[in-house]
C-alpha cells in the first residue's frame, strides 16, 4: 500500500530523484502504470533510467544500461539538484517529527555518545533543501514519529511555517508523509504534519497510537482507495523479475 500509494502521487514528465527501497519501487510502478514519461534520477549518475527490474542499488548496472544519459555524481548534485531542476526527491527516515524534519544520523541527544548511531546523511540533505518537493516514505510507530527529532540530518519545516525561507532553501520541503497506515500533509498554516487520508482497514486511534505527537486530523479525512488489479499485477511483475 504505501509503494502503491506513493506510485499515485507521482505524474508523467516530472523529474524524480530516486532512492533504492521503497522509493525506487513506487517511481518504477508509477513509470509502468499512469507516468510512462517519468524522469528518474538516480544519485550515482543515471539520468531517465527505465530498468526492467528494481534495482539492487543505485549502482546496479540496469541503471546504466537503460539510462538515456550517465553522467558524474557531482554534476548531479551541482546541475540537477542544486539549481532546482527536480520536481520531486523521494526520503526515508529513522525518525520524523511533526515539522517533517528527518533524523538518519543519531537516535539520543549526545552525538558523541549516542544510544544508535545510523548511517548518516548521504544526499538527503541536499534533496530536502533542494527538490521542488519531498515525499518522505516510512513505517510509522511511537520509535519513528516522536514530537522532536534527536538530531536534524534533512531539513523539513524546522519549527513551524516559515523557516525554510529564512534559511534560504529552495525547495518546498516535505508535501507528502506516506507510511502503511496512513498518509500526512503539512497544513498550510502551521506546516505540521495532519493526517489527511487512512489506508484501508486502519482507523484513526490506530494513528494516533503510533504517533508521538498529539496528532491533528484533516476535516476532510479521506481513505487511501484499494490497488487495482493492475496496479498489484505491475508491482508483483517488477518485484518477482530478476
Amino acid at each position: 500500500m504505501m509503494s502503491i500509494a506513493a506510485a499515485r502521487a507521482l505524474t508523467g514528465g516530472q523529474r524524480c530523484f530516486v532512492g533504492i527501497g521503497l522509493p525506487s519501487t513506487a517511481a518504477n510502478l508509477a513509470r509502468r502504470t499512469h507516468a510512462p514519461d517519468l524522469v528518474l534520477i538516480y544519485e550515482s549518475g543515471t539520468l531517465g533510467s527505465k530498468p526492467g527490474r528494481l534495482p539492487a542499488s543505485i549502482g546496479d548496472g540496469v541503471l546504466a544500461e537503460t539510462a538515456d544519459a550517465v553522467i558524474s555524481v557531482p554534476e548531479v548534485f551541482n546541475y540537477w539538484l542544486q539549481p532546482g531542476r527536480i520536481d520531486v526527491g523521494f526520503l526515508g527516515a529513522a525518525q520524523l517529527d511533526k515539522f517533517g524534519n528527518i533524523n538518519t544520523t543519531v537516535i539520543g541527544n549526545d552525538y558523541a555518545n549516542p544510544k544508535v548511531r545510523l548511517p548518516g546523511a548521504g544526499g538527503a540533505p541536499e534533496i530536502a533543501a533542494s527538490c521542488h518537493e519531498v515525499y518522505v516514505v516510512v513505517r510509522q510507530s511511537k520509535r519513528s514519529f516522536v514530537e522532536q527529532v534527536d538530531f536534524i540530518t534533512s531539513f523539513g519545516h524546522g519549527r513551524g511555517k516559515g523557516d525554510r525561507e529564512k534559511l534560504g532553501l529552495r525547495g518546498a520541503g516535505p508535501t507528502l508523509v506516506i507510511t502503511d497506515l496512513g498518509v500526512f500533509r503539512p497544513d498550510p498554516e502551521t506546516s505540521e504534519l495532519v493526517l489527511s487520508q487512512l489506508h484501508e482497514g486502519v482507523e484513526v486511534e490506530q494513528v494516533r497510537e503510533a504517533t508521538g505527537w498529539d496528532l491533528k486530523v484533516s476535516p476532510e479525512l479521506s481513505r487511501t482507495p484499494a490497488p487495482t488489479e493492475t496496479e498489484l499485477k505491475t508491482l508483483r511483475e517488477l518485484k518477482a523479475a530478476k
